[in-house]
């Protein structure tokens, strides 16, 4: 009502808790914002629309309130003033500022018999980055007000960026989105309910209702969705011009779409993908890529800079596209503005703790043409040295097994049972793995990268860097890799009894897995996950913790596999966020699968949903009670709060200690509680599961527990599970 304030750490929620308005800070930002956000999801907030994107507060100062005269205004702790509405202000009459569970923010007037009268002002009209159910993306041709979305410059700063999305102004019945100024992709005319050259942002229309206007008043595209369950729904304007949509289900499923536009690769930094449309030139042409390099640093006596904070990291790689002497480049300021290049072939240094820095690489194997600073190079040659780049100091003896295998793979596996089918031993997102041995006898497993594989490049560098520097019983062992043209891979211990899943969700083998067994199991994941968290020379979160990745020696003793997709963290580090969430639907936690925020908690969260498997024999993606269709999650939840949480057991489990099966559920449904600060680390759960700590706490409502009788349709279901693999976003199905 008027004269009333919000302050910083109050916050506005809507009717059904859907939203919140408050103050924000974009991630290590110290900046404050006044914005929307999801409300349930535990995260950080990230906003999905910002008040004063252009006009920042300092020092946690900020103070907003309807004034008397019905302004709504910022006001920071010098006296200062951002009026949100400045043509709208009424003092003819009662108003009130409401935050609908539309994400909508309304002004308004109140009628003399306290109803609700005429809307002054709202937010819907002045998006940001985002379009939700109900917004218009388009004009309105009575006061020519324009609907446009404006990408962030970075994820640091929401002022409007590179990029903006609107309607044709043409009329011409398409969507375009422009960068800086001209036009850089269109949709295509809407026809038959989609839209020409862009059929996949409308293809889920068991999702998603799509409608576009245009009569004499107005044109627009809006959506709304289908299913009343899946609230938490937007598309996002993000950093690289891409067109992203989101849905999270109330069961805790989720779904993606990116709009292709120009070329991607993938990486955790960046939202989603970066994906570039440029012009090709005499020496940047379809062969040419930039990579993402994580965790280096280049000799800057190479490099020049431009300290401009308002470039963003699409016009760092747009100003090196165009120069044919650029062959790398990166963001300047911590807050990822301004831009450095190099125009040599730049020195780096290892440290985990440095950005990312973008490389020009070939992406088909043939030389690019010389150009004015020479900078080109052929992919083999390139390949080699971020090969040896990536496991140098301190690894020679992997360079040594590098290519001693390569020189094995040259001289023994030509023949014509190379790569057989009969030797293969399973397949992943990177590619299939096949069983091979060694001129000496020794069985080894070949991971071998797929050609088509849409992340496995980036996969195949991250898992020599990380798992070459990593020693401990419970992680599985790398013993070499091969690079040879288009041929990359990875040599490992074998392991003979394969992976968890294999027995644990196979009716018959599963009875082989006695109660001591999977004890034991359970045990040596935790102090597998103990290592990469506290002990290993640096902190790793493996990101995609699940049956399929552990695998089982010949005594049954579980290895840690698969670290294409962890993340270096620094020892000071807790958490960090990525708009490139990679993992396995029903392993992932709330704060990341929606939100991209992850830390140790993280794989917590996933080891408790791993736990529940062990103990009950199935899936938690494809778990159905005697009733209704459910989550594994929800069941044991369900169970614990009627006291029958013993009966979550395995039926092929003889016999089982009441004692110790109890303290197993109660530690799963410690890891997998929403909030991730509830949830305890890996040293906890290991003094719990050793009894340790005698008394555990009771633990809250987990994430996804309010599932029951729904589902979300979740394109290519096979098998009672539900595969993500095709999608921008890297959510894989357990194979």
């Amino acid at each position: 009502m008027q004269g009333q304030q919000l302050k910083n750490g109050e916050h506005l929620i809507s009717r059904n808790g859907v939203f919140e308005l408050g103050f924000f800070s974009p991630r290590s930002s110290t900046n404050q914002y006044l914005g929307i956000w999801y409300s349930k999801l535990p995260h950080n907030p990230e906003a999905i629309w910002v008040a004063n994107p252009e006009n920042p507060i300092s020092n946690k100062s900020g103070v907003f309130s309807l004034e008397s005269d019905g302004k709504l205004k910022i006001t920071n702790g010098k006296g200062q003033e951002i009026v949100i509405n400045a043509n709208q202000g009424s003092s003819d009459s009662n108003l009130t500022a409401t935050l609908l569970d539309t994400g909508n923010f309304v002004l308004r007037q109140v009628n003399s018999d306290g109803t609700e009268g005429q809307i002054l002002w709202q937010s819907f009209d002045y998006p940001t980055n985002n379009l939700l159910p109900g917004m218009k993306l388009g004009m309105n041709l009575k006061n020519e007000e324009n609907w446009t979305l404006s990408s962030w410059l970075s994820n640091e700063i929401p002022r409007p960026g590179a990029f903006e999305l609107g309607m044709d102004p043409s009329g011409a019945g398409q969507l375009i989105i422009w960068r800086r100024g001209n036009v850089y992709w269109k949709s295509g005319v809407w026809k038959n309910g989609g839209f020409k050259n862009s059929p996949e942002l409308t293809k889920r229309d068991d999702l998603y209702q799509f409608r576009f206007m245009s009569n004499s008043e107005e044109w627009y595209f809006s959506f709304s969705v289908v299913n009343n369950n899946s609230t938490l729904s937007r598309w996002e304007l993000n950093a690289w011009g891409q067109i992203v949509g989101f849905i999270l289900a109330a069961d805790g499923s989720t779904w993606q779409q990116t709009a292709k536009i120009g070329s991607c690769i993938t990486d955790e930094t960046y939202p989603s993908a970066m994906c570039f449309k440029q012009n090709f030139t005499s020496c940047r042409n379809e062969s040419v890529l930039f990579v993402p390099i994580r965790g280096y640093y280049s000799n800057l006596e190479l490099s020049y800079i431009e300290n401009n904070t308002n470039l963003g990291i699409s016009d760092c790689h747009d100003r090196c596209w165009n120069n044919c002497s650029c062959i790398a480049y990166e963001s300047l300021l911590p807050d990822e503005t301004g831009c450095r290049f190099w125009t040599k072939q730049p020195g780096f240094v290892r440290n985990p703790n440095f950005p990312v820095v973008f490389v020009l690489v070939l992406g088909n194997g043939q030389e690019q043409t010389k150009a004015k600073g020479g900078a080109g190079e052929s992919l083999k040659e390139q390949w080699w040295f971020w090969c040896i780049l990536a496991i140098a100091p301190g690894l020679f003896l992997l360079l040594l097994a590098c290519c001693n295998i390569n020189r094995i793979k040259s001289k023994s596996l030509k023949g014509k049972d190379n790569f057989s089918f009969a030797n293969k031993l399973g397949k992943g997102g990177f590619g299939p793995v096949y069983k091979g041995t060694l001129p000496d006898g020794q069985r080894v497993a070949v991971k071998r990268l797929a050609r088509n594989s849409g992340q496995g490049l980036e996969e195949f560098m991250n898992e020599i860097t990380l798992i070459a520097d990593l020693q401990h019983r419970n992680l599985v062992r790398l013993l070499g890799c091969c690079i040879q043209e288009e041929e990359k891979i990875l040599v490992y211990e074998y392991m003979s009894n394969k992976s968890l899943d294999t027995f644990l969700f196979d009716t018959a083998k599963r009875k082989l897995l006695d109660w001591e067994k999977r004890i034991a199991i359970i045990e040596g994941i935790a102090q597998g996950l103990l290592y990469l968290h506290k002990y290993s020379r640096m902190r790793v979160i493996h990101r995609d913790l699940k049956a399929s990745n552990i695998l089982l020696d010949d005594d049954m003793n579980p290895k840690i596999s698969d670290f294409g997709m962890a993340r270096i963290f620094g020892h000071d580090e807790t958490r960090a966020n990525t708009h490139r969430v990679v993992g396995t639907y029903g392993y992932m936690s709330p704060e990341y699968a929606m939100n991209g925020i992850f830390s140790v908690k993280s794989d917590v969260f996933s080891f408790g949903v791993l736990l529940l498997e062990i103990v009950s024999g199935k899936k938690n993606t494809s778990f159905h009670s005697s009733s209704e269709p459910t989550t594994l999650i929800s069941h044991a939840w369900d169970l614990w709060q009627r006291g029958d949480v013993l009966e979550l057991k395995d039926e092929t489990l003889e016999s089982c200690p009441k004692n110790e099966l109890f303290t197993c559920i109660q530690v799963a449904l410690l890891c997998v509680q929403a909030n991730a600060d509830d949830r305890p680390t890996m040293s906890d759960i290991i003094s719990l599961l050793t009894n340790e700590v005698k008394f555990l706490q009771e633990p809250k409502e987990p994430a996804y527990a309010a599932t029951s009788g729904i589902s979300l349709p979740l394109p290519d279901s096979k098998s009672g599970s539900r595969s993500l693999n095709y999608m921008s976003i890297t959510i894989m199905d357990a194979r």
